[in-house]
């Protein structure tokens, strides 16, 4: 599929993999040569899987039969020939489906049956527990075979009204929005509560999510859809019909859903081949087309250059038929040349950011290491040329005078003993805050004041109360933080004044980006607290679920926070027991040195040799790392196509099909 998104996507996976194999050979070049401690390596590999584990989420929303599918299918799977997900009039996708790839991993579809919903269980509490989902195995080299399988995503089960009442799918206050009941009453509800399709296509494996979305608003969707799945994807494609424009209930999805600033959106008017009018000219159906994108713009309040009019049964048929005409007629590349030009430059500039900061990290450290060891080489030089000429008894004092320093050293220790504890205490104080403990403490202190108005009428106040308390919380520890580093900053000062240490911190990790995570949360979730579902909120099963996927979407920012801060930590007294070592090491050496020159007084001469060549071997390793860090940083800020470039393309492209 050689369009504009697949390369972006291509360009944005060649350099994650560049990228990655830098860090791979930075990481292993630091372990060999031994400048790298446990804590630093635990970085590195930690920015490791964040690179090659980063997956880019873009969720396919819309209204029933507004063709979400045949889009799908349109993008990803034109190369079997044929439909594959099921896209047939009607409803068709009745729960929802994540379209993903994992490697190691056999292509199969994981289906969570729809009963789990009384069990009260989060989806995300439900993804590690295996034996939940039923497992269904793919054969990709069978189209036919393939879409037989996918079918399941469309099976449906009869009820009894009171179980469907218990599942989510019956309200006696809307009966008009009830699923349909056979002749013994029984109701049709979903067989399925959500679908995981591991397939790999190209464009999957390189780390791209697709979720194909059943109707929000309808009586039973999935609360964890609107809650959780849809807050965490990176862009939504929003699907009308080009025939009928924005109508009521696709304007109340809009507006609960997606209408968000925060939210990165493009709409599709999909179906234009259906404005095809054979008493009209083909300039009157462009201008026709052009009028609706404009009002549909007008009234999502958002730019036109948002705004897509495409055929996805057209484009679909276009690429199986390889028609690059009709393809072109379809419309479909300008779409996807704007998700390439908007969408991905985003995701790489936050990973170039990161690795960049990580590797400044630690060159500082590296280079605080090497420069420690070349001091502790040029003492040692300074002291070995000063014996030229003197006598064995000169020798013998200078021993003397190395085991006098060793004892004085040694005295460090007491001062680091006491240097620790303090550290301890001051980190323990400041992850306490952070901790999953205190998490669930602050939530149930929301739910009682949610349980303490009438309907829960006070929910909306409630969770911005609470929201407003953990960002006190963060910055409580952000502060606590900058204490520990001011605490180091002294203790490192006296320790390098006094025993001839290099100590020093690293600034402290700035929370800020935790605290962002927390407002796009509280914005996501705000919006489900008004007086329209103060009903569904009354309801224990729904708040105890919305309390479980609020905690488990919180509990993400306050781990990851915690995770950071305590890395810091131990990056800034890894050093200490590094040069500890080292230093040891050096009086060690020191005094072996001189021993062997007491017993030889050739070996003055050859020991000064030894320690001008391990000092060249020293400048030139260091001269190594910058080289290899610089390497890294080079990757990272290397250019790929200009998304102003980009950006450009998908206006050509579109000004071109119009």
């Amino acid at each position: 599929m050689a369009t504009s998104f697949a390369s972006s996507l291509d360009e944005l996976s060649q350099w994650r993999a560049v990228l990655g194999a830098r860090l791979d050979e930075y990481s292993r070049f630091l372990t060999e040569q031994d400048v790298a401690d446990p804590s630093a390596q635990e970085s590195l590999e930690a920015l490791r899987r964040r690179l090659s584990g980063e997956k880019l989420v873009v969720a396919f929303v819309a209204e029933f039969s507004r063709g979400k599918s045949e889009l799908i299918n349109a993008i990803f799977f034109s190369d079997t020939g044929r439909r594959v997900l099921p896209a047939t009039p009607g409803r068709t996708t009745m729960c929802p489906v994540e379209l993903g790839f994992e490697l190691g991993e056999e292509p199969a579809l994981a289906l969570l049956p729809i009963s789990t919903r009384l069990e009260g269980l989060s989806l995300g509490e439900l993804r590690g527990q295996p034996k939940m989902w039923t497992h269904l195995p793919l054969d990709v080299s069978s189209p036919d075979k393939l879409s037989d399988a996918l079918q399941e995503v469309m099976r449906t089960q009869w009820v009894s009204v009171d179980d469907a009442r218990a599942l989510g799918f019956w309200d006696d206050e809307h009966p008009e929005d009830n699923p349909p009941t056979d002749d013994q009453g029984r109701a049709e509800v979903p067989a399925w509560r959500h679908a995981i399709i591991n397939y790999p296509h190209p464009l999957l494996k390189q780390g791209l999510v697709v979720l194909d979305t059943p109707g929000l608003n309808a009586i039973g969707a999935e609360p964890e859809l609107t809650l959780s799945l849809l807050p965490s994807a990176h862009a939504m494609v929003f699907i009308l019909g080009a025939d009928t424009g924005v109508t009521k209930s696709d304007m109340a999805i809009w507006r609960d859903h997606l209408g968000s600033p925060s939210t990165t959106s493009f709409v599709v008017l999909n179906k234009i081949d259906a404005l095809i009018d054979p008493l009209a000219t083909p300039e009157q159906v462009r201008e026709q087309i052009e009028s609706q994108r404009q009002a549909t713009a007008r009234t999502l309040d958002m730019g036109a250059d948002r705004v897509f009019p495409l055929s996805a049964r057209q484009a679909l048929a276009s690429r199986i038929e390889k028609n690059p005409q009709g393809l072109a007629e379809s419309r479909l590349p300008a779409l996807e040349a704007a998700l390439g030009a908007q969408l991905l430059p985003q995701r790489r500039d936050i990973l170039q950011d990161l690795v960049i900061d990580a590797i400044a990290r630690m060159e500082s450290q590296v280079n605080r290491q090497l420069a420690d060891r070349r001091r502790q080489l040029a003492e040692q030089m300074l002291e070995l040329r000063g014996l030229r000429g003197k006598s064995s008894a000169k020798t013998r004092l200078m021993i003397e005078r190395v085991d006098a320093e060793t004892a004085e050293f040694e005295q460090c220790t007491s001062k680091l003993q006491a240097m620790r504890m303090v550290h301890s205490r001051m980190l323990k104080n400041a992850l306490v805050d952070l901790t999953s403990d205190r998490l669930r403490e602050e939530v149930n202190e929301m739910q009682k004041a949610m349980n303490a108005s009438l309907l829960n009428l006070g929910a909306k106040k409630a969770f911005l109360a609470l929201c407003g308390r953990l960002r006190e919380l963060l910055e409580a520890s952000q502060v606590r933080a900058g204490e520990i580093r001011e605490m180091l900053n002294a203790s490192f000062g006296k320790l390098n004044a006094e025993f001839g240490f290099s100590l020093s911190v690293n600034k402290a990790p700035d929370f800020e980006r935790f605290i962002k995570e927390l407002s796009l949360i509280q914005r996501s979730y705000v919006q489900y607290l008004g007086l329209t579902q103060a009903l569904r909120l009354s309801q224990p099963k729904f708040m105890e679920q919305f309390r479980r996927m609020l905690v488990s979407k919180l509990r993400v920012v306050f781990e990851n926070a915690s995770s950071e801060l305590e890395l810091w930590n131990k990056m800034a007294s890894s050093q200490v027991d590094s040069q500890l070592r080292e230093r040891r090491r050096g009086f060690r050496r020191r005094r072996e040195a001189l021993e062997r020159i007491q017993a030889a007084s050739g070996d003055l001469e050859q020991r000064i040799a030894e320690l001008e060549a391990q000092d060249e071997q020293l400048h030139q390793l260091q001269t190594r790392c910058h080289e290899m860090a610089g390497r890294v940083k080079e990757q990272a800020r290397a250019d790929g196509a200009p998304a102003e470039a980009q950006n450009s393309e998908a206006g050509m492209l579109y000004a071109a099909q119009a």
